[in-house]
């Protein structure tokens, strides 16, 4: 199955959830793949603590795979490569983690039909390889959004199983960016459609998460003066309201990410041990991260009977 990781704006939250879900699904035993679609910031590689491909490879990047220059895009074994030694000490039922980097110093580019055909091949590759595929897409009404959305709707990819999630912080702006990436003019679901996608299918394969949220009952804002904690409840109705007459309402978020103040700090994976051990992260964030993971391939999730 191939998940398309997507938002209207940056620090959303996407990358560094979408590389979490991969993991998660990984320590399952499922072989994921992890795309670094992310042309103008291909950093993925940070957060699988990866040092070789920080801002990207130096040779055979995505960029240059996707514009001809190669005939096959580099691979890394997460696994093997990490400086984590939560991955490093692999469980012996995790699938395979392999990382797609883009290239450093790369940017958006223009595509043409040379450049959708390799996309296809590469995606119709990996899905016959891998269980999961996650591929990191630029914000914004990007290239990258296009490319996949068209190389999605072409006839040699009829039969393969895709899926979008939408990423986008619990403020004002940030719902009101979500549901224009998705319901506007130019949006995934008129230019899917301007592609040849049947709206209807393609709607149905959308969901949303919600990152970064804050729990106004939680423990971390028990400080708070009782004004605050009015204010926030408030603005938490406000905002339930707002998503609802957007369109992106909780009946298709797929899950949501509590406010994690380490990843305030630093975007890195969540590990038990970081839970269990170190107790730096909440275990509610982890138990979130799981549920969404299982949830990507779970029909009832997504209106499927």
């Amino acid at each position: 199955m191939l998940v398309f990781a997507a938002s209207d704006k940056g620090g959303t939250g996407r990358s560094v959830t979408s590389a979490n879900l991969a993991y998660q699904r990984a320590l399952t035993g499922d072989h994921v793949a992890y795309v670094d679609f992310d042309f103008g910031s291909p950093t993925a590689a940070a957060v699988f603590d990866v040092p070789s491909a920080l801002r990207g490879t130096e040779e055979r990047g995505l960029h240059s795979y996707l514009e001809g220059e190669v005939t096959q895009p580099a691979s890394i074994d997460i696994w093997r490569h990490t400086e984590h030694p939560v991955l490093r000490a692999r469980q012996n039922q995790s699938g395979r983690l392999v990382l797609y980097p883009g290239d450093a110093g790369g940017g958006e580019f223009a595509t043409g039909e040379e450049t959708l055909e390799r996309c296809i091949d590469l995606l119709l590759r990996l899905n016959s390889e891998f269980d999961l595929v996650m591929v990191d897409l630029s914000a914004g009404r990007s290239y990258a959004v296009d490319l996949v959305l068209a190389a999605t709707a072409h006839p040699q990819m009829r039969h393969v199983a895709y899926r979008w999630l939408v990423f986008h912080r619990w403020t004002r702006q940030h719902v009101i960016a979500a549901a224009g990436l998705v319901h506007k003019e130019n949006g995934i679901l008129r230019s899917g459609v301007d592609r040849g996608h049947d709206e209807e299918t393609l709607q149905g394969n959308i969901r949303f998460v919600r990152a970064a949220v804050p729990d106004p009952e939680s423990a971390m804002w028990a400080q708070g003066s009782p004004a605050q904690a009015a204010w926030m409840q408030s603005c938490n109705r406000a905002l339930r309201r707002l998503a609802s007459d957007q369109r992106i309402g909780d009946s298709v978020v797929l899950g949501t990410v509590p406010l994690e103040p380490i990843l305030q700090w630093r975007e890195q994976l969540i590990t038990e041990e970081d839970v269990l051990a170190t107790q730096i992260a909440n275990k509610e964030t982890l138990e979130a991260l799981e549920e969404i993971s299982r949830r990507l391939t779970d029909d009832a999730y997504w209106g499927l009977p």
